[in-house]
């Protein structure tokens, strides 16, 4: 079944904009581990947004970047954007106890610095997607 781009596109937009939201909110708490995951996840999802309105169908990665190498494939302009891939290193240590040696989340991603360079990197590549497919907001 074809999927209407636009809504797609918007609704994946929307959520990667409340995620993002969530995560600034985290970080000004201090809550980095899960900050940083959903920095990863609200450029995730707007890269899906801008993938579903070029018209892809089935995006089945999580990875920011199998992702963003997809969207550099329309869009060359993407390249500015493409240090996001490395939000992909927050996907699964930010989340689980056993995701690293020795540590759990919550007390070993408690550095400021490398929650706002996970900050820019998603907002870049958010506010990419946004010039480019911003009217599916309206």
């Amino acid at each position: 079944m074809r999927r209407d781009r636009a809504a797609e596109a918007r609704s994946w937009l929307l959520q990667s904009l409340a995620e993002v939201e969530d995560a600034r909110e985290l970080e000004r708490r201090g809550r980095f581990y899960l900050a940083l995951f959903l920095f990863q996840q609200a450029t995730e999802k707007a890269l899906k947004a801008y993938l579903y309105h070029q018209g892809e169908e089935e995006l089945f990665t999580h990875s920011v970047n199998d992702l963003m190498k997809l969207a550099i494939s329309y869009d060359k302009e993407f390249e500015k954007a493409s240090k996001a891939k490395t939000l992909d290193r927050y996907y699964i240590p930010t989340r689980y106890p056993n995701g690293l040696a020795g540590d759990v989340p919550a007390e070993f991603f408690d550095d400021p610095d490398e929650c706002r360079g996970a900050r820019e990197l998603a907002m870049a590549a958010i506010e990419l997607v946004k010039l480019k497919i911003g009217q599916v907001l309206s």
